[in-house]
C-alpha cells in the first residue's frame, strides 16, 4: 500500500545535525516602542568569534531567526547591509560571511510587529489590554531577528516605551519615567527566557530575605479587582524560595521577583528570568472561586517556575532535544516540594495517577517518544507528559539508585560545573558518574528509549530452606521508530510481610539490569507476602500472578502507602473489567471498602484516593494491555454498577463518613482540611448513585467554598437535576472567567454519555464561549474528551464535534489545537467501527488546506504516516 501524506510537507529537525553556533553573542540591547498594531523593536547585538567561528572552521555566515517581521532596517557596525550579502528563508535571515568583520561586529535591526493580531500567543501579544510575551520554545523570533536557540546566551538590557502604567521586563529595574522603563538582566540567558509585560496592573507585594541576607522585592501583578485573590500565590512564592535554599542550597540572584497573571496563555506558566508570566488560573484563588485542587496546583506551579531559576535559567538546555533535562528535573523538584508541604504518600499516589493517565497512554500509542527525542518537526508538540512526568520519574530512579547523599553531592557538582551553561543529558549523567563513581551508560536508556517496560514477577518458595526467590523479567513493546528495546536498569523496591501482617523485611531496592534476573531471600520462618514496587520505584507496568485474597491482605497490612493503595486499586480495576465482560466483581473488594471506611486512623486524603474508583480511561487501558478490545459503553455501565453496589452495601458507613468529614470553621486550603473535604466528596459521589442527588442538593445550598460547590454540582449533573444549580452559579459568577471555565468543563464531563456531545455543542453556541481563549476552549473540549463513553459514543458525535472545533481553532492558535489532538491518540484500541469514525475525522484534519505545522505533525503521527 502506498504511504499516504498530508497536504503539507514539513522539515524535520534532528539531534544528529546539531552544531555549535559559530558566533558568540556578548550582549543584547532591545528598545520597544509599544503600539497595538505597530510595535517597533530595535535590537543591537554585539557578536564576537565563537568556538566554531572564524579561526576555527574559517569564515561563518550570520544566521538569524525571524517570523512575521516587517523589517525596516538592518546594519552591521552602523552601516546598512548590502542586499547582495543577505538571503532570506521561510524563518531565517542569512548575512554572508563576506559582510562580517571576522573579529566581531555589532548587528542592529529595526522591525515592526502587530501584537493585536497575534492570536497564536507566541512572541508579543495583547491579552485583554495587557501586552505580554511567550517566547518558549521559539517565540522570540516573532519579536525580532535573533539566534533563537537555547545555547546562545547573553545579558539583556531592555528599554520599553509604552502608554501603560506598569512596564516590566527581566532582571532589575535601572530607570523609569512617564511612559518608559529600562531593565537590566546581568545573567546571560537565551532568548526563550525573555519577557515583557505592559499594562494596567496592580501589585500584591512582599519581601524575602535570602540566606545570605539580601532583601528581594516580591510582586504578584494582577488586573484591578483581582488583588484579593493573589495573596496565596505570594505566600507560595516565599515558601518556594525558602525551601530551595534549605533543600538544594540555591539562593535567588536578583533584587526583584515578579509574577504576572494573564488570562490568555497557551501554557500553565513560564519561568522567564525574574519575570514569571502565569496563566491566571494558576495565580488567582479565593475560597469562593478556587477548589482545594486549585490551591495545591497554584502552590506547586509557583514552586516549579521559581525552581527553574537554577534548573532551567542559570543552567539551561543546549538544544530543545534536551528539554527533559530542565523540565524533568524541575518537575521532580516541585514534587519534592509538595511532598514536604503536604502529604508525601498522597502526593506520590497522585503523581502516579497522573503518570499512568497521561504518560503511559502516550507510551502505548503513536505519539510515543523517548524523554529525549532525536527528531521533531514542531518542538511545541514535545511539551509532553513523557518529557515532564516521565522525565521526573527518571530523576527519581536516579536518586533512588545513588542514595540521598549521592544525589546531593551530584547536584552540588552540577550547579558548580554548569552554572551559566547550556547543558545536555550527557552532561547531567556525567556529573552523577563523577560524584558517585557509578557507570550510568545502561541507565541512559531511560532517556533515549521510548515505551513503558513490562515487568513480570514470579515467586518460588522453598519451605525447607526458608528461601523465597523472586524472578523478574522485563520487556518493552515496540514503539514508532524503535522496534527493539534492550534491558534497562530498573530499581525495584521490595518489602516482605509475614502471614500475620508483620513486616519481616523492610524496604530493599533491588537493582535489575538483565532481561531476566533472580533475587533470593533466606532465613524466612514462613512464606511471606511480597510487597513489590513500593513507592512506585520505577515507571513500569507490573504483571504478577496474584489472587484477590492476597490483594486484600496487602490493602489491610502493607506498610507502604503506595502499594497498599495499589492493592485496592487493582481489586477495583479487576472488578470493573470482569463486570464489563459479563462477570462479577471480586468477592474481596466490597468488604475491603468496608474495612477502609472503618479505618478512621488513616489519613483522610489517603482514604479518599483509595475510595475513588479507577477512571473509565484507566479501565480501557488495562483491557487493551491484556490484548482485548475495550467497549466504552460496557465499561461505563460496569463502573456505575460497582459504585451502586458499594453504596448499597456500605450506605451507613458512607453516610457516617460524609457527616464526620464536615470541616467546621473558616475555609483553609491546608492539607488536613483539604483531605477531609476530599473524603467527604468521595463518599458523596458513591451515595449519589442511590439517593438521587438529594445529599448533593443539600450540600449545594450549604457549601461555603468552591471545593464543595463544584463537588455538589458534578453530583447533581450526574443525577440529572443540576438545572437550578447551574443557573445560580452562572448568575453569581458569570463575570468570573476562571469560575465559568469550571462551569463549561463540568457539564460535558459529568453528563450521561448519551447526552455529552449535545451538551458540549449547545455550550459552544453560547456567546460567552470565548473559543480564542485557551482556558475556555480547553475547558469545554477537555471536559468532553474526559467523558470517556461520551467522547467515544458509538455514533461518532463526540469525534465530529471535537474535530469541527479543532479545524476552527487551528488557523488562530496552532499550539492549543495540536495539543488537543492527543484525545485521538488511543483510537486503535477500540472496535473497527469507532476506529473508522476517528480515522475519517483525522483525515478531515489532515486534508485541511493550510493546516499548521503543529497540527499536521500530530495528526500525521496519530494516523501513522509522516505529516
Amino acid at each position: 500500500m502506498p504511504t499516504q501524506k498530508t497536504r503539507q510537507e514539513h522539515t524535520e529537525t534532528r539531534l544528529a545535525d546539531w552544531r555549535p553556533y559559530p558566533w558568540k553573542l556578548d550582549s543584547t540591547r532591545l528598545a520597544f516602542t509599544i503600539a497595538p498594531q505597530a510595535t517597533t523593536v530595535e535590537s543591537t547585538l554585539v557578536f564576537g568569534p565563537g568556538e566554531n567561528g572564524p579561526g576555527a572552521e574559517g569564515p561563518a555566515d550570520l544566521v538569524l531567526d525571524g517570523a512575521g517581521l516587517n523589517t525596516l532596517a538592518l546594519t552591521i557596525d552602523g552601516q546598512t547591509i548590502d542586499e547582495t550579502h543577505v538571503s532570506r528563508g521561510e524563518e531565517t535571515l542569512t548575512i554572508a560571511a563576506a559582510a562580517l568583520p571576522p573579529g566581531g561586529f555589532t548587528f542592529a535591526a529595526r522591525v515592526q510587529i502587530d501584537p493585536a493580531a497575534n492570536t497564536a500567543l507566541e512572541g508579543l501579544y495583547l491579552s485583554g489590554g495587557i501586552y505580554c510575551t511567550q517566547c518558549e520554545a521559539q517565540g522570540f523570533r516573532h519579536i525580532t531577528w535573533y539566534p533563537d536557540r537555547p545555547d546562545v546566551m547573553a545579558p539583556f538590557r531592555v528599554r520599553i516605551t509604552a502608554d501603560q502604567p506598569v512596564i516590566l521586563s527581566n532582571g532589575n529595574p535601572v530607570g523609569q519615567g512617564e511612559g518608559w522603563a529600562e531593565w537590566d538582566d546581568p545573567w546571560p540567558k537565551p532568548a526563550y527566557l525573555f519577557a515583557l509585560v505592559a499594562g494596567d496592573l496592580r501589585a500584591v507585594s512582599g519581601a524575602f530575605t535570602t540566606m545570605s541576607g539580601r532583601k528581594v522585592a516580591l510582586n504578584v501583578w494582577v488586573r484591578p479587582g483581582d488583588e484579593d485573590r493573589a495573596g496565596f500565590a505570594l505566600e507560595a512564592l516565599k515558601k518556594s524560595m525558602r525551601w530551595d535554599e534549605q533543600v538544594y542550597g540555591r539562593e535567588y540572584d536578583l533584587d526583584v521577583f515578579n509574577i504576572v497573571a494573564v488570562d490568555d496563555f497557551n501554557m500553565g506558566a513560564m519561568e522567564n528570568k525574574g519575570l514569571n508570566i502565569f496563566n491566571s488560573k494558576l495565580v488567582l484563588a479565593s475560597p469562593e472561586t478556587a477548589t482545594d485542587t486549585d490551591y495545591e496546583r497554584i502552590e506547586a506551579v509557583i514552586a516549579h517556575e521559581y525552581f527553574h531559576n537554577w534548573t532551567g535559567n542559570r543552567i539551561t538546555c543546549r538544544d530543545w532535544f534536551q528539554l527533559c533535562l530542565k523540565e524533568g528535573l524541575t518537575v521532580f523538584r516541585d514534587q519534592q516540594f509538595t511532598s514536604d508541604m503536604r502529604s508525601a504518600p498522597v502526593k506520590r499516589i497522585e503523581d502516579v495517577l497522573n503518570l499512568r493517565g497521561r504518560q503511559f497512554r502516550e507510551d502505548q500509542g503513536p505519539l510515543a517518544h523517548p524523554p529525549r527525542p532525536d527528531h521533531y518537526q514542531e518542538i511545541n508538540n514535545f511539551y509532553t507528559a513523557t518529557v515532564y512526568e516521565k522525565g521526573a520519574e527518571v530523576i527519581g530512579m536516579l536518586k533512588r539508585l545513588v542514595g540521598d547523599d549521592g544525589y546531593a553531592k551530584a547536584l552540588d557538582l552540577y550547579f558548580q560545573r554548569h552554572d551559566g551553561h547550556a547543558a545536555t543529558i550527557e552532561d547531567w549523567l556525567k556529573v552523577f558518574e563523577d560524584a558517585t563513581g557509578r557507570d550510568l551508560s545502561q541507565f541512559k536508556r531511560w532517556y533515549v528509549d521510548a515505551g513503558t517496560p513490562r515487568l513480570t514477577m514470579t515467586e518460588a518458595w522453598d519451605g525447607d530452606a526458608g528461601r523465597l526467590t523472586l524472578r523478574f523479567t522485563q520487556t518493552t513493546p515496540p514503539t514508532p521508530g524503535q522496534p527493539d528495546k534492550p534491558p534497562r536498569v530498573i530499581p525495584i523496591a521490595v518489602g516482605l510481610i509475614s502471614p500475620n501482617g508483620d513486616e519481616v523485611l523492610p524496604t530493599q531496592v533491588l537493582e535489575m539490569t538483565g532481561a531476566s534476573q533472580d533475587f533470593t531471600f533466606d532465613g524466612l520462618a514462613a512464606r511471606p507476602v511480597v510487597s513489590v514496587l513500593r513507592g512506585f520505584s520505577a515507571p513500569v507496568m507490573l504483571e504478577r500472578p496474584i489472587d484477590a485474597a492476597t490483594q486484600a491482605f496487602l490493602l489491610a497490612h502493607d506498610t507502604d502507602p503506595f502499594t497498599r493503595w495499589e492493592a485496592g486499586r487493582a481489586l477495583a480495576r479487576d472488578s470493573i473489567i470482569a463486570m464489563s465482560q459479563g462477570g462479577k466483581p471480586s468477592a474481596e473488594y466490597i468488604p475491603a471498602v468496608g474495612r477502609l471506611l472503618a479505618d478512621t486512623a488513616a489519613d483522610p486524603a489517603f482514604r479518599a484516593l483509595a475510595l475513588r474508583l479507577p477512571s473509565e480511561e484507566e479501565i480501557a487501558t488495562a483491557i487493551n494491555a491484556a490484548g482485548d478490545v475495550p467497549d466504552p459503553d460496557r465499561i461505563h455501565a460496569a463502573r456505575e454498577a460497582l459504585a451502586r453496589d458499594i453504596a448499597t452495601t456500605h450506605r451507613a458507613a458512607l453516610e457516617a463518613t460524609y457527616d464526620a468529614m464536615a470541616v467546621p470553621g473558616p475555609y483553609a486550603p491546608d492539607a488536613g482540611p483539604a483531605g477531609q473535604r476530599a473524603l467527604r466528596l468521595a463518599a458523596l459521589g458513591l451515595l449519589n448513585r442511590i439517593d438521587g442527588g438529594a445529599r448533593a442538593a443539600a450540600l449545594w445550598e450549604s457549601a461555603g467554598n468552591m471545593t464543595e460547590k463544584q463537588g455538589a454540582l458534578m453530583a447533581l449533573i450526574e443525577a440529572d437535576r443540576a438545572g437550578d444549580a447551574l443557573a445560580q452559579m452562572e448568575a453569581q459568577f458569570g463575570a468570573n472567567r476562571l469560575v465559568m471555565d469550571k462551569w463549561f468543563m463540568v457539564q460535558p464531563l459529568a453528563a450521561s454519555p448519551d447526552r455529552a456531545p449535545e451538551i458540549a455543542a449547545a455550550l459552544a453556541e453560547r456567546p460567552d464561549f470565548d473559543w480564542k481563549n485557551p482556558n475556555r476552549f480547553r475547558a469545554l473540549l477537555g471536559g468532553l474528551a474526559a467523558n470517556h463513553a461520551g467522547f467515544h459514543r458509538a455514533d461518532g458525535a463526540g469525534y465530529r464535534f471535537y474535530t469541527d472545533w479543532l479545524l476552527r481553532l487551528d488557523p488562530v492558535n496552532p499550539q492549543t489545537t495540536a495539543r488537543l489532538c492527543s484525545a485521538f491518540e488511543t483510537f486503535r484500541r477500540y472496535d473497527p467501527a469507532r476506529q473508522a469514525l476517528v480515522r475519517a475525522e483525522l483525515q478531515r484534519l489532515a486534508e485541511q488546506p493550510g493546516l499548521s505545522r503543529n497540527t499536521a505533525e500530530m495528526v500525521g503521527r496519530i494516523l501513522g504516516y509522516d505529516a
